[in-house]
């Protein structure tokens, strides 16, 4: 059986820019955002948020801009650009009609 970090593959891009659409986030608020919404069920490490933060700012989704946290250190914030709010809605209606897809099937009788 797949842990469900497993699972995450080609969705994190997705939690990124959903949690990006509430307002600005350095990396780690990122990550601790997407833990506490998901109880815990999904666990977000360095070494796949910031390849894919990197990867989104290349692609025009998001935009990064140093500031200070709330406990005073140089961080870098990400905000979502137009372009990246368009990639949501996308990805959402995808991700919508995947999940509807998958559950047909394990919910079928």
């Amino acid at each position: 059986m797949k842990s469900p970090n497993a699972l995450l593959h080609g969705t994190l891009d997705a939690l990124v820019l959903k949690t990006l659409a509430d307002g600005p986030r350095h990396g780690y608020a990122i990550a601790r955002y997407i833990e506490d919404t998901t109880a815990e069920a999904v666990a977000i490490v360095e070494g796949s948020l910031y390849p894919a933060l990197y990867r989104m700012e290349r692609r025009g989704w998001i935009k990064a801009g140093w500031g200070t946290s709330a406990l005073g250190r140089r961080v870098k914030f990400y905000r979502l650009t137009a372009v990246g709010r368009n990639q949501l809605a996308a990805q959402t209606a995808t991700w919508h009609r995947f999940a509807t897809g998958i559950s047909r099937v394990l919910l079928a009788r």
